[in-house]
């Protein structure tokens, strides 16, 4: 387990639940911003880089899932210890406060029948990613609908009794959240940085797009698994 810093105060009774696919670069980022919880598991999709040696060496806890990261969310969730399971994606990395702001959501009633999630943010410094990060605001703030590179905190108990992730090669985030509903939905006051590569790589207007497109058929009704050939995973 990484170290935990003083200023960290004492354990959180949450399991770090983080479904993984060659994410060798990115992870050892992600595994240290995750101090403080009671345990990490890595529910990896079958690896082919150095992802599983990281997590172990890292402390983490290994779990070997088919891949789609529904699934692999799911399998991490079924092998969690904690009473509160926090989802996050492989690479996004905390701001230090999501200790106390995890702590002040779990001391409030009643948040066991709730979730929470955090801020989305990108590693990014130009104008582009300010301004999809204020969109993204708006869009959890209006509809709900946070993604899964925003994490996702929920009560065990609440999690298996709304059916857990489904296994969709994609749209599992936002199937999970629509359950959740946006009034049980809350946003916390500290940030999930996100790696801002796929804009970078793809162009922030097509990116950005495609994904607004996607969410779109999925609302009309087109299958995930037909959405996850669109979308390339």
């Amino acid at each position: 387990m990484p170290a935990v810093n003083e200023s960290a105060g004492p354990l959180l009774d949450v399991s770090v639940i983080i479904p993984t696919l060659n994410a060798a670069r990115d992870l050892p980022a992600t595994l240290a911003a995750c101090a403080g919880a009671l345990e990490i598991i890595v529910a990896d999709g079958g690896s082919a880089d150095g992802t599983v040696a990281t997590a172990t060496q890292s402390g983490a806890r290994v779990v070997v899932a088919p891949r789609g990261r529904g699934i692999q969310l799911h399998q991490g969730a079924l092998q969690a210890r904690g009473q509160w399971l926090l989802f996050l994606h492989a690479d996004t990395v905390l701001s230090e406060e999501w200790r106390a702001a995890v702590r002040a959501f779990i001391a409030r009633a009643p948040s066991h029948d709730r979730a929470a999630t955090f801020r989305f943010a990108l590693d990014d410094p130009s104008a582009r990613a300010r301004r999809l990060e204020r969109a993204v605001a708006w869009r959890v703030r209006t509809l709900g609908l946070a993604y899964g590179d925003q994490g996702l905190l929920v009560h065990r108990a609440f999690y298996h009794g709304l059916g857990g992730y489904q296994t969709f090669p994609l749209m599992e985030d936002v199937e999970l959240v629509r359950r959740i509903g946006r009034r049980r939905l809350s946003v916390l006051p500290a940030s999930a940085r996100t790696s801002a590569e796929r804009w970078q790589r793809d162009g922030w207007y097509r990116r950005s797009g495609r994904n607004l497109g996607c969410l779109t058929l999925y609302f009309l009704g087109v299958s995930p698994r037909v959405l996850a050939k669109l979308y390339g995973r």
